[in-house]
Order: structure tokens, then C-alpha cells, then sequence
């Protein structure tokens, strides 16, 4: 798997992530959580109610650079961060991972959770209020914002400059509401399903910006000639996993437990580190 290398140029603004810092006196930093297991070290699956035996079944819309795309070298087919922290979650369980491209709405409303068609919804989603009310959450995972990619000489410079422009961004995602809320009167905002339609149509030059999180436009211009990040917008989002409201309770705690255990040992850490730097 490729290493991606990011640089952070938020001045200040943005968060990088829910990292976790190590001890430095020098003790030993293996701990025991509560179920008896060493944190780096298999857990015991509990009474999960899995979707199929033996197997944490995730959605995802994919691709969303970094957090997830297709890698024929990883064990499930994708990596990422978000399918790497819970590649690490199904190997300290001892299950298989299985991946199943999920359509965002699908997942943004609970609606594939809820019909079981995956334990888990790994997908760089904002946990919000409203999303709350059809989806049991993990413990943020990750902190980002929004931000404007245009480009590179464009005269549009801010968001306030896209009275008569088009501005693509992707549908029933906080970047939708975010512009809907505060682009200027005459602005045309274009929802469209998914990161890669979104680049396409700006290449093609029917969208003049794309307003979407910081971290997946960060990755067009890296991967793109000809597109900059004109703003960064600090909304102060957090990612958490989703999974169904009813009968997700012991996967919950499960995935928290992990989560912490994660970060305490540095598993967290060193994943982190595969996609974001800031150097």
C-alpha cells in the first residue's frame, strides 16, 4: 500500500486528528483493559449480533481519498484510514473484514445500518444531531472542517465570490450544508454523489469550486495538476463510526473499548501517520 503524505496548511486553524500521545517516564506502556486483554493483543469478540459469522461487515461510500479506496494488497480490498482502524478492530477480534460499497445517503441515514446490510458504517461521516437520531455512534475518531478548492488562478478566491459561479459539492454531506448556508445569493449548488464525479466535472469545467471536507479536497490537489484550496472553514466536525440504533449495543462499547485501547498503545498513532503528516 502507497504511503500518502499530506501537509497540513491550516495555519492554526483545523485540528489534525484525535491522536494520542505516549508516556515519556519510561514505564511500561502495556495496559489491561477491562476484558483482560493486553491493548495491541487479540480481544475476545462478545455476543456481537453480527451480519454474518465471523466477519465485521462495514459500508462505505467509496472512494474517498484518504480514508477510503480500493487497495488489492490489503487483506479486505480497500485501505485507508478509516478501513485501516477498523482492519485493526476486526483483527483484535479475530473476525474477517468484509467491505460493501454503500451509496452515502444510505449510510448518512441510518438506512443501511438499520437493514442490516453491515455492522458498521466506516465512511469520514460528521456525527451530527440529526444524524444521531437514526445512528448510534462510536466516539469521535477524527477532526476536520470544510474548505473551497478551485482552480489554480481562478478568480474566485473566496466563497463569497461564487454569486454567479457553479459550486459542486456532495449531496446529504455537511459540505452541503454548509454552502447552502452560506454561499451568496446566485450561487449554483450542484450536488453530485460521490468525490470522483465531483472531480470529473471540475476537469471538465462545469464546475468553477468544490466545497467539500479539507482532508479529500487536500488529496485532488496532490493528486491533480491545477487545483489550490482557496479557503479552509472551521467547523469544527468530528468522524465517528455509525451503527444501528436498536441492538448495536455490544458492538458499540466494543468498538470504544478498541478505539481507546488504540490510542493508548499507539496503534492509532502509527496509522494516523500512513495518511497525515505535518511536515
Amino acid at each position: 500500500m502507497n504511503k500518502t503524505t499530506r501537509v497540513f496548511a491550516l495555519a492554526g486553524v483545523l485540528a489534525l486528528g484525535l491522536t494520542a500521545c505516549g508516556d515519556d517516564d519510561g514505564d511500561d506502556d502495556t495496559t489491561t483493559d477491562d476484558n483482560g486483554a493486553e491493548n495491541g493483543d487479540e480481544m475476545p469478540a462478545a455476543d456481537l449480533d453480527l451480519v454474518a459469522d465471523g466477519t465485521l461487515t462495514i459500508c462505505s461510500d467509496l472512494p474517498y481519498a484518504v480514508f477510503e479506496f480500493e487497495d488489492a494488497d490489503a487483506p479486505s480490498g480497500y485501505s485507508g484510514f478509516d478501513i485501516d482502524l477498523v482492519q485493526e478492530m476486526a483483527d483484535r477480534l479475530e473476525l474477517d473484514l468484509e467491505v460493501i460499497v454503500t451509496g452515502f445517503d444510505a449510510i448518512e441515514s441510518g438506512a443501511a445500518m438499520a437493514a442490516d446490510q453491515c455492522d458498521l458504517a466506516a465512511s469520514a461521516m460528521t456525527i451530527t444531531e440529526e444524524r444521531a437520531a437514526n445512528i448510534a455512534f462510536s466516539d469521535p475518531y477524527f477532526e476536520t472542517g470544510q474548505s473551497l478548492l478551485v482552480p489554480t488562478g481562478s478568480e474566485a478566491t473566496t466563497l463569497a465570490d461564487f454569486g454567479d459561479l457553479t459550486l459542486g459539492v456532495q449531496g446529504a454531506t455537511t459540505g452541503e450544508a454548509y454552502a447552502t448556508e452560506n454561499a451568496p445569493e446566485g450561487t449554483e449548488i450542484v450536488g453530485m454523489p460521490d468525490d470522483p464525479t465531483l472531480r470529473q466535472a471540475i476537469e471538465a469545467g462545469t464546475l468553477h469550486g468544490i466545497l467539500q471536507d479539507f482532508d479529500t479536497n487536500l488529496t485532488i490537489t496532490e493528486e491533480l495538476e491545477g487545483y489550490e484550496i482557496a479557503e479552509v472553514y472551521d467547523t469544527g466536525e468530528e468522524y465517528g463510526f455509525g451503527m444501528k440504533v436498536e441492538g448495536s449495543e455490544a458492538l458499540l462499547e466494543q468498538v470504544n473499548e478498541l478505539l481507546g485501547a488504540m490510542r493508548d498503545d499507539g496503534t492509532y498513532d502509527e496509522i494516523h501517520s500512513r495518511y497525515f503528516s505535518a511536515d
